[in-house]
């Protein structure tokens, strides 16, 4: 495989990690305004993409396949709590 495809695998790996970690930063700074957290923006998005990506490589490593709804569930959950934690006053 090279190099090339190695970088796009991964990528595509850890997209749904990032996107759900920007929506969920964007969702919590219009939803309680910049009060919200005593971190920034992009600190928010690169924590939950930190544990975002975490919970994928479990995933992978406990089911053998990446994709499964169980690992995309754990996803949610993990980074829904992680936001909530950084998002409370």
């Amino acid at each position: 495989m090279p190099f090339s495809d190695l970088i796009l695998h991964l990528l595509n790996f850890a997209a749904p990690a990032f996107f759900m970690a920007l929506l969920l930063a964007s969702m919590a700074r219009a939803m309680f305004g910049k009060s919200a957290s005593a971190r920034s923006f992009w600190a928010q998005v690169g924590l939950n993409l930190a544990v975002g990506v975490a919970v994928l490589f479990v995933g992978l490593w406990v089911t053998g396949r990446d994709g499964k709804m169980a690992t995309y569930a754990a996803l949610v959950v993990v980074c829904g709590s992680t936001q909530w934690f950084l998002s409370r006053r």
